[in-house]
């Protein structure tokens, strides 16, 4: 049997290592089969939707900018969350830290096991910061790339031969700022399983496991494989017919 002071040592690394393994998993995904995950499906839309825009943006360009602008008020809200949270878990770390010293002896709650020296009481409010943090400076960015995205919009006249290259390029921008985005949300789903890690190792590798399992379902479309065998049924039913 493991002793409860060295749950964290076991636990911790499994959930995180749970955590890791989705999202390297997710990455390879995105990369090689694009059209069978959601970021790789909303990624070609977004490519679409800069054409369509860039294709007439003195009727499009209105409606160009407001998306954009939707897209930074979600960021901006999302960075001040995080910010916020980082302000409010460094005074509570300031205030908690010299009473949990004093206060170890007492016996927790049996439903919270796990090592209870204020190092690694610390260490949990430390990583949940650091989450935060991630999350913050990722939609900051974001905003930045949706801010130089709406500048890009309307930046060349109707007929310039380099239109293509230069649409494919703000296409490659607004989809950084996607990305920038979804991974300041990911930091925030990651801050869950950190938060929980307060009470205990146990708690946190549910949450990690359970959360991959949630992500999965979020992160992967189950249409494409059935689209397209439609699609190949329809080429064999157009080729038979001819």
């Amino acid at each position: 049997m493991v002793r409860e002071e060295r749950l964290d040592l076991v636990l911790v690394p499994l959930a995180l290592a749970a955590l890791l393994g989705y999202h390297l998993w997710l990455l390879y995904a995105i990369l090689r089969h694009p059209a069978r995950t959601v970021i790789g499906l909303n990624a070609i839309a977004r490519k679409r939707w800069v054409a369509a825009m860039m294709a007439n943006t003195e009727r499009n360009g209105v409606l160009a900018v407001q998306t954009l602008r939707n897209n930074i008020m979600a960021s901006t809200v999302l960075a001040t969350t995080a910010i916020t949270l980082v302000s409010v878990i460094s005074v509570f770390i300031g205030v908690m830290s010299p009473a949990s010293s004093s206060s170890s002896s007492k016996a927790p709650p049996r439903l919270v096991y796990g090592s209870k020296a204020g190092e690694v009481f610390a260490a949990k409010y430390l990583a949940v910061s650091l989450c935060f943090m991630l999350a913050f400076v990722c939609n900051v960015q974001a905003i930045r790339l949706y801010a130089h995205a709406s500048f890009l919009l309307g930046g060349l006249p109707p007929g310039d031969e380099t239109r293509e290259e230069f649409a494919a390029y703000v296409a490659r921008t607004v989809n950084r700022g996607s990305y920038a985005w979804s991974l300041g949300l990911r930091a925030f789903y990651v801050s869950l399983a950190l938060f929980l890690w307060t009470f205990g190792p146990i708690p946190m590798l549910a949450c990690s496991v359970l959360m991959c399992g949630l992500l999965y379902f979020l992160d992967t479309t189950s249409d494409h494989g059935h689209a397209h065998r439609q699609r190949g049924s329809s080429g064999k039913d157009s080729s038979a017919a001819a």
